[in-house]
Parts: structure tokens; C-alpha cells; sequence
């Protein structure tokens, strides 16, 4: 997978959306369920039944929307639609919760005249509480003359799934299949409770490629695994994190699968998308100040690389340092040292941007100052060499700031 994500196969689409792609249309509104007047009400509409897949959070208490989008997509492989709510998860709710999810997903299938089975239901906000069904039916009832193909409609898609997010965050692009242009475009949600398997979010990837459910859902695990599944915040893993995609299929390209010439256009495109959504996750975490994206080589194999990197990027003293512009590189070696992998003690490298910080596992002699300003800049990247052999991986986090408890402490008032 790494090697198929060079930036010649696919080109982004400044002002593309997840309504670029044909067949689909997005919206949202505010429909009473938070207390302010944001927008707190959503979805994504696909003119066809699209072909669908998604992933799921990791934690055993799942919310209500996640069971009623799985039984969704496993009923048919295909979605018209997903309907989206912040301000509250519908998550720990019981039975009662379990229905409100079912009756949101059949009241917005009457409404748009498609079948239920085909549409997705998701929710974020608040653990715990019941959602208010009359505001919830009342929005829905409104989505309708909220919908439209332009890039203000999925704008208002975006706004509509923020909870304690600063930023909207969207992305499209633009690969060549078959000679034909195909778009792939997402749009995500998330700020706190990110942790990797997933993380506290919410993301939708539409796209006009024609491909199977099958496929689509292979290549979207795949993709996780070295994008959302590579982020961190604070180490808590929410109970309604999912991605969904849906491919409509208008770009009328032969159907993708593993032996086609053109897969590795459609995957490097799908990559892009997905890490450019978690790194904005990871930009946008709850008081951060900067990106930190850690790059780890010469492991013993990807996957170790992958576990020292998001133990890294995952370390409260690091981040804390990063916050503080400290070149504290002791607390990188520390990380490295209790990620359960295998290093070799006196070959290892460290460096903050380009100033290196350790070479063969000795100090080496740095610009303090030099450091200070690297370290205050917004997205830092810290290296770090092995030199064992050949795995390699990239994660991505924030700083650790006084509004991260801020933020946390007061977010149910």
C-alpha cells in the first residue's frame, strides 16, 4: 500500500467536495438538538443505490447508530443515503435508544422515498442521553429544501457533524481510470477521545467509481489502518467512531477490482483522502496548537513501526513538550523504549524537523535556539531511525495544552 500512494496518480480538486463526485447531493441544518444554533442535523443523498462499506470503533460499547448502519450495509452492500446528528451519540442508551436509531433511519427513508435498508445512520455528541425524537423528525422533515450539489450544500454537511471541531474538514480528488475522470472526495468530524483504532470521529467518503462493496470495503481497511488508525490525541477511543463510503458508479469506469490497471490510481486517491482527513483530525484535537507528525524507519517491519510511532505521538510528555517548544528528545527515546518492539539500544537516530538530536543512540551537540523556533511553528515532524531494517510509518497527534482540560472538564455544560 505505501508504494501506491505517489502524489503522479491522482491530482486534488481545490474546490471539490463530497458532492463533487456524480450522484450525490449533501445538506444540513439545525434542528434543535444542541443548544446553541449550529447546525446539528445531516446527510449525504447518492441518486443510485451505491455500492458500500465501513469501519467501525473498537470499543465494546458500541452506540445504537453503528448497529442499525451495520445491519444496513450487511443487508445488501448497497446505501441511498446516511443521516447524520451531533450534539448527542445515542450511545449507553438501551433498548430505547436502539429504536430512536431504527426510527431515524426509517422516518428519513420515508421522507426521501428510499429503502431503509439503504440508509446509514450516525451520531455524536454526548454519551448517555436520550436524543430528542420530536426535534430530530421535525429536522428531517426539513432536510429535503436543505439539500443541493454545490460546494455551499456539503459545507453545510460539514458544519452540521462538528462537535467540539474548530474546523470543518473536506477534501476531494481527481484520479484517471479507464481513461475516464474519477472523483473521491470525504468530509470528517472529530477533535477529542482520539485514540488509534479509529478515533472520536465521524468520517464519509463518496466517490463515482464504479467498484464492488467487497472491494470497497478491503481497500477502506486497508487505508484506515495507515490513516485513522494512525492518529492520536488523547488516547480514548470513543463509542461511535465509523467511516462509510458509498461509490455510486457514474463514472461509468469498468469495475474495479485487484487485477485491474487502474487500482493503484483509485487506492493512492482514497489514501490521500483518508490522511488528509486525519491529519486534520489530529491538527484539530481538542486545544492543540500544533500538528505533530511522527516518522519512524528502520524498524524490524511496518508494524512495528507503527506501534513505536503512535506510542510516540501518543506519549503525554511529549506532547507536553511540543507544547512548551522543548527539545526534550529524552522523552522521544523513552517513548520509543516501552513500545513493546524491538530496537537495538545504540543505533538509534532522533531528529526534530532537520536538526538532529541523537545520532547512534549518543547526544549529539544541537542549536538550542534553533530548536526553540522549530518547535514553535504548527506542525512539527519528528524523525526517528532504527536502523535495523526496513519498516517504516508515519502517525499523527497534537500538542497537550491548559485547553485540552479546559475543553474536557466543562464538556457537557
Amino acid at each position: 500500500m505505501g508504494q501506491l500512494a505517489g502524489a503522479e496518480l491522482f491530482t486534488v480538486v481545490p474546490e471539490g467536495s463530497i458532492t463533487t463526485p456524480k450522484g450525490f447531493t449533501a445538506g444540513g441544518l439545525h434542528s434543535g438538538l444542541k443548544k446553541s444554533t449550529r447546525h446539528d442535523l445531516g446527510a449525504i443523498i447518492c441518486s443510485v443505490p451505491a455500492a458500500a462499506a465501513g469501519v467501525y470503533t473498537l470499543n465494546a460499547f458500541q452506540a445504537a447508530p453503528i448497529k442499525v448502519t451495520k445491519q444496513s450495509i450487511a443487508s445488501s452492500g448497497l446505501l441511498r443515503a446516511v443521516v447524520v446528528n451531533s450534539g448527542n451519540a445515542n450511545a449507553c442508551t438501551g433498548e430505547q435508544g436502539e429504536q430512536d436509531a431504527f426510527q431515524m433511519r426509517n422516518h428519513f427513508a420515508e421522507v426521501f422515498a428510499v429503502p431503509e435498508e439503504q440508509v446509514a445512520v450516525a451520531s455524536t455528541g454526548v454519551i448517555g442521553e436520550l436524543l430528542k425524537m420530536d426535534k430530530l423528525i421535525g429536522g428531517i422533515d426539513q432536510l429535503p429544501t436543505h439539500l443541493g450539489d454545490d460546494r455551499n450544500a456539503a459545507e453545510q454537511f460539514c458544519q452540521a457533524i462538528l462537535t467540539t471541531d474548530l474546523v470543518q474538514k473536506m477534501i476531494c480528488v481527481q484520479v484517471e481510470i479507464d481513461g475516464r475522470a474519477v472523483h473521491i472526495a470525504g468530509a470528517a468530524k472529530g477533535s477529542g477521545m482520539i485514540a488509534p483504532n479509529m478515533a472520536t470521529m465521524l468520517g464519509f467518503v463518496t466517490t463515482d467509481a464504479k467498484i464492488e462493496g467487497t472491494v470497497l470495503e478491503t481497500l477502506l481497511r486497508q487505508v484506515t489502518d495507515l490513516s485513522f488508525n494512525m492518529i492520536t490525541v488523547d488516547g480514548d477511543t470513543s463509542t461511535n467512531d465509523m467511516l462509510v463510503a458509498m461509490a455510486s458508479g457514474l463514472a461509468e469506469n469498468t469495475s474495479l477490482t485487484e487485477a485491474h490497471p487502474d487500482l493503484a490510481k483509485f487506492v493512492a486517491g482514497l489514501r490521500h483522502v483518508c490522511e488528509h482527513l486525519a491529519k486534520g483530525i489530529a491538527r484539530d484535537g481538542e486545544g492543540a496548537t500544533k500538528l505533530v507528525e511522527v516518522q519512524v524507519q528502520g524498524a524490524v517491519s511496518d508494524e512495528a513501526a507503527q506501534a513505536i510511532a503512535k506510542t510516540i505521538v501518543g506519549s503525554s510528555l511529549v506532547k507536553s513538550a511540543m507544547f512548551g517548544a522543548d527539545a526534550n528528545w529524552g522523552r522521544i527515546i523513552a517513548a520509543i523504549g516501552r513500545a513493546g518492539q524491538p530496537v537495538q539500544v545504540d543505533t538509534v537516530d532522533i531528529a526534530l524537523g532537520s536538526i538532529q538530536t541523537l545520532q547512534q543512540s549518543k547526544p549529539v551537540v544541537f542549536d538550542e535556539e534553533a530548536a526553540l523556533e522549530y518547535l514553535k511553528g504548527d506542525t512539527i515532524i519528528i524523525h526517528v531511525d532504527l536502523h535495523m531494517a526496513d519498516g517504516a510509518a508515519k502517525a499523527w497527534g497534537c500538542d497537550l495544552t491548559y485547553d485540552y482540560v479546559r475543553i474536557n472538564a466543562a464538556y457537557r455544560t
